[in-house]
């Protein structure tokens, strides 16, 4: 069974940095593009960035813009991270991590959930002042 586990969430403090890993375990896949997602309390879940794993082109949300936020990800490894730097209580999100096996060319649909296949179970992140 192929999973996605993800890693390195925590109590941060404003304006700190963090480095967010998500591994997938299980039977070998390679993906075709990784995301990520968060859930801020009492809020919907929203798009972060997606990478396409071969060829690493990223894309974020509008929101995400201003280089706070990277993604990156190992193809051969099927492991994509999230860096957040000058992080700010507005960050404090449960993140998720998914992954697409899909094959549209348009990075940019993969701000939609609906075009991952498999999502991991999520990591706390918390800001404390």
């Amino acid at each position: 069974q192929v999973q996605l586990v993800e890693s390195g969430g925590g109590l941060v403090q404003t304006g700190g940095s963090l480095r967010l890993t998500c591994q997938t375990s299980g039977r070998t896949f390679r993906w075709y593009v990784m995301g990520w997602f968060r859930q801020a309390p009492g809020k919907e879940r929203e798009f972060v960035a997606a990478i396409r794993m071969s060829i690493g082109r990223t894309y974020y949300s509008n929101n995400m813009k201003g280089g706070r936020f990277t993604i990156s990800g190992d193809n051969a490894k099927n492991t994509v991270y999230l860096t957040i730097n000058s992080l700010t209580p507005e960050d404090t999100a449960t993140y998720y991590c998914a992954a697409s096996r899909g094959q549209s060319s348009d990075i940019s649909l993969y701000a939609e959930e609906s075009q991952y296949d498999l999502w991991g179970q999520g990591t706390q992140v918390t800001l404390s002042s």
